[in-house]
């Protein structure tokens, strides 16, 4: 990989000898840059959990 100023030799082992995703062909899919990198980290490109926004609570003095 190309930083700017020198080239980076990137390694990765693999965690049981393979990826985790995609287990079937129906989750193939197209992925951006940053979610290869993602994946390359060891995260995930999808959300395990949704947060959902909280109001903050109102304060009477």
């Amino acid at each position: 990989m190309w930083e700017g100023d020198g080239w980076l030799l990137l390694y990765k082992r693999l965690s049981e000898s393979r990826f985790q995703w995609p287990r079937s062909p129906e989750e193939v899919r197209l992925l951006t840059q940053q979610q290869f990198r993602w994946l390359m980290e060891g995260l995930t490109v999808t959300p395990k959990k949704s947060v959902r926004p909280v109001e903050p609570p109102e304060y009477t003095g």
